[in-house]
């Protein structure tokens, strides 16, 4: 694999990784407040486990062949 797209997975990975780190924080604010919006919570899930699977799509790749 060329260094340039591995540099540019890893960047994309970092840049998943805050985004879902980011969610987890605001979904655990939102679900301490008295009034929740139950949608906007599962909307954010949704595309938390949308980031975890994007993020572990990367990984794989960024695994070495040991066939090469």
């Amino acid at each position: 694999m060329l260094e340039s797209k591995i540099e540019t997975l890893k960047n994309e990975l970092w840049e998943l990784r805050i985004e879902h780190n980011d969610l987890d924080k605001i979904i655990e604010e939102l679900s301490s407040q008295p009034h929740i919006d139950q949608m906007l919570i599962r909307r954010m899930k949704k595309r938390k486990l949308q980031l975890k699977d994007l993020m572990g799509k990367i990984e794989s790749e960024l695994i070495p062949d040991l066939n090469a």
